[in-house]
This record gives C-alpha cells, structure tokens and sequence, in this order.
C-alpha cells in the first residue's frame, strides 16, 4: 500500500528516495507505474490509502480494493495457464478428460497452493509477475520467441528476480533463435548467424529497458534506483530462512560453535546474527561469513553447466525449459537474501515438464510438496492454521493421484516417500509438541529452524535431481 501512495503522492524524481516507511520501494521502474496506474483506481476506493504517512492504514475499503487489485490481475495468469496448456504435447491415451495432460497441467497451476497462500492470504502480486513469466514459456514453447523474449523483458522490468533465469533466456534465443542453421558436424559457427534476428531481439529488449529506465537515466538516478534494487545491507538470510543451501550452512556453523563453546575448544566468539529482514549486518560465528559477492559467484558458477549444456546441445523449447527451471533453483539455493516465496519461480514452470515426463513428475512431486510447505510460516496465526493444512492437503492429494493416473504408476521411492511423511511428523512437533516444552519461551524461534532445515535438504535433493537431468546427453522420451 505504500509503493501506492509513493508513486501517487509525488513526483517521479522522489520514488526511489523516499524512506518514510521501511519497506522502501525496491521494484524496477516498471513495476512502479504499474503501482502508480492501480492509484488512480485505489482513489476511488480510499483516498487516505495514498497518504504517503498513513502506515499500517487498513480500512475497508482499502483491504477490498487490495483483494480485487490481485484478483483483476490474475486475469494475466489465468491467460498464461490456457496458452501453457495449449502447448502441452498430447499423445494418444485414455479419452478420460481428468487425466489428460493439459487438464492436470490446469490444475497444478491455478490451484497452486503455494501462489493461492501468497497472493490471496500474504498478499502479493506475483501471480501477475508468474502468468507473465508463464507466457513467456507458452510463446516459446509455440516458436513464437520475438513475443517471448519481450514479454520476459517486461517481466525483468517488473521484478528484477527474474535476472537469475535471464541466462537461460540469453543463451537459448542466441543458440536455437539467432543461429538460424547448424553445421554438419554439429558446431556452432558465426556464419550462421542471423543478423537480422540478433537486431531485432536486441532491439525489443532495450527498448523495453529504455521505456522503464529511461527517465530515471535522464534524471540522473540510475545509482539510487539501483541502490534500491539491489539492497545487500538485508543480510545473507531473510527473518525466516530460506530452505537453501545456507540454511543448511547457518546450522552447521550454530551447531559448531554450541558444540565448541561446550568442549571449551573455542572462546569469545561473536555472537551470529542469522536473522535478515531490516538486520543491516551478519557475520557467522566459526565457518566464514558469506558476502554478497560469494553468493553472487556460487550462483553464477552452480547455472553455468546447466546453460553450457543448452548451447552445446540444444533440445528445443523444452531444454530451454529445464534449463530455466535449473537457473531458478540455483538463485534459490545460492542467491543473497532470498525469500522463501521465490521457490514458485521453480515449481510453476516444472508443473509444465511435470505432465510430459515421468521422472520431472516426480521431481515436481518432491520439490512442490517441500517447498510448498517451507512457506507455512507465511501464514502464522491460529485462525490460519486449519486454512493452510486444508489447502496444502488437498493440492498435494491431486498431484499424487493425477499424475500417478497419467503416468500409470508411483514416481517416488520408499525414501523419498519416508522423507515426505517427515513433514508431517516435523509440523506435529513444532505445532503441538514444542509449545508444550519448558524452554518454548526462551527458544521461541527453534521451530522455524526446524521447518527450514529439513525442507532445505528436500529442496537440496531435488535440486540435484533436476541438474543430473539436464547434464545428460539426451532427454529421456515421455512415458505415458
């Protein structure tokens, strides 16, 4: 609601330097007008919403106008789902509409459990961001890439996330779109490639880029716009940590120093800061503190195979595909302050590869049940608790027995299936046991510990799963 009345209230020289509220706006300037067009129909709802000084203000009116905001612009997502749906390979099987591809596909998508508990509970607009980014998949997935390729750069324009899957993007419109022709033995070489195709990609993108930029570049602002984008003052972690690879590298370095301090093999150690959120600074307590840099470089070095491997050896649109899912997860597990919402930018696109083959199916099965369930602390109170187990019940029970119809058999083995009923054990310990302990108080943070630690080594093993995937010389064929 601030970033409303930010970009209602003054002038555009002002957006990215007002501070009024903690929560500053750190969205590219695309998104800014976009929170600037939704004023001038919050207006109309609430004009005390757009007080840049009324924080916290939640009248009426205010909330229905934030709910119809996201329902209208979910319009944009339910597009996206129908034209993902359109390109999903069919093969002839069982005329039961139930367990045809693109109607399971349909239903992993607009009743994802996760985007439903974000964008309609912890209000959000990401299922505007995600249809757009659908899209994008759909177009290329038809070969209709010019249309691809802007409706990404808008979405980066939107929200600078996107970044992390843009090398999938770069390398796949260069390699099968700018290329127009492969020599014979199978080398790529300059000769073949079009001109003509590379000025207009180029062309589309910074146009889009100038659009958004442009009047922040005239005004000088570009550094402070960009200060914004990019705050790595957050700390490593947010409040709530990620189920990453640096959830896993936090505990270890907790449990090195309890375990040190014990045996009396370490002395004066500082104390961690483990938390992100508004904390300005972090440093671990044994193992070395991790910089902005360092996660920058893990990331970039952890995609660089997966989009190595597309440019050597293209596999169509659906490459492109698992490359980019690839590229998500690898931001997520080693990305700066990463937020646990972000894993949607994962399970979304797989639910696409997820009807068209069995072991991304399985995949989907692992890292959607996990990373659905890593976002429960989103949702808090007790009133939610009944809403948010309902719900990610019922959406896991359809992706279970949907695709075990599709594919005619279980995707999981008995581990992995051991390790999801965890999940279940884990929220009983936390939710019921725990609160009954002596120590609840004075520990109160230990279950949200708990969640992200065991979801991390979910996420973790599906993460390798995928990668494995995509390194291999040849797709394995779709088994229906």
């Amino acid at each position: 609601m601030n970033w409303l009345a930010i970009t209602h209230s003054l002038p555009v020289s002002k957006w990215y330097h007002e501070s009024t509220s903690e929560w500053t706006l750190d969205y590219p300037p695309l998104f800014a007008w976009f929170e600037y067009g939704l004023s001038h129909v919050a207006q109309h709802f609430d004009k005390k919403m757009l007080v840049v000084q009324n924080l916290g203000y939640a009248s009426p009116a205010t909330v229905l106008f934030q709910r119809l905001s996201v329902i209208a612009t979910d319009v944009v997502f339910i597009y996206a789902v129908r034209e993902c749906c359109r390109s999903v390979r069919e093969e002839k099987g069982s005329k039961d509409l139930l367990v045809r591809p693109y109607f399971i596909l349909a239903a992993l998508l607009l009743w994802n459990y996760g985007l439903l508990i974000v964008d309609h509970i912890h209000f959000q607009y990401n299922g505007f961001l995600c249809g757009i980014l659908l899209l994008s998949v759909a177009r290329h997935l038809q070969g209709r890439h010019l249309e691809g390729a802007f409706l990404f750069a808008v979405l980066l324009n939107l929200k600078h996330i996107y970044l992390y899957i843009a090398p999938a993007y770069g390398i796949f419109l260069l390699r099968s779109y700018c290329f127009t022709k492969d020599n014979t033995d199978g080398s790529v070489r300059w000769s073949s490639l079009s001109l003509v195709r590379l000025i207009a990609l180029g062309s589309i993108v910074i146009s889009v880029c100038a659009l958004s930029f442009g009047p922040f570049i005239a005004m000088g602002q570009l550094p402070q716009v960009l200060s914004r984008l990019f705050p790595f003052k957050r700390g490593l972690c947010h409040a709530y940590w990620a189920p990453n690879i640096w959830a896993l590298y936090n505990v270890v370095d907790k449990a090195l120093s309890v375990l040190g301090l014990r045996l009396k093999l370490l002395a004066n150690l500082p104390k961690a800061s483990m938390t992100g959120g508004l904390v300005q600074e972090f440093q671990h307590s044994v193992l070395p503190s991790v910089s902005p840099s360092a996660t920058l470089i893990c990331t970039l070095v952890s995609i660089l195979p997966a989009v190595l491997s597309i440019w050597r050896c293209p596999r169509g649109a659906r490459g492109f595909l698992r490359c980019l899912v690839v590229c998500a997860l690898c931001s997520f597990m080693f990305g700066w302050h990463v937020h646990e919402k972000a894993i949607l930018m994962a399970i979304l696109p797989l639910s696409v590869l997820a009807v068209e083959s069995r072991e991304d199916a399985g995949i989907f099965l692992m890292l959607a049940t996990t990373g659905h369930y890593s976002l429960f602390p989103l949702l808090f109170t007790a009133t939610e608790m009944p809403t948010k187990v309902l719900l990610i019940l019922l959406f896991t029970l359809y992706s279970f027995t949907s695709l075990k119809k599709l594919f005619r058999g279980f995707l999981l083995n008995t581990l992995e299936v051991t390790y999801l009923l965890g999940l279940i054990a884990v929220e009983i310990i936390c939710e019921v046991v725990y609160p009954l302990l002596p120590w609840k108080q004075t520990l109160p943070f230990v279950t949200l510990l708990a969640k992200s630690v065991y979801c991390s080594l979910g996420v973790s093993y599906s993460f390798i799963r995928l990668y494995l995937s995509i390194l291999r010389p040849t797709d394995k064929p779709k088994e229906l």
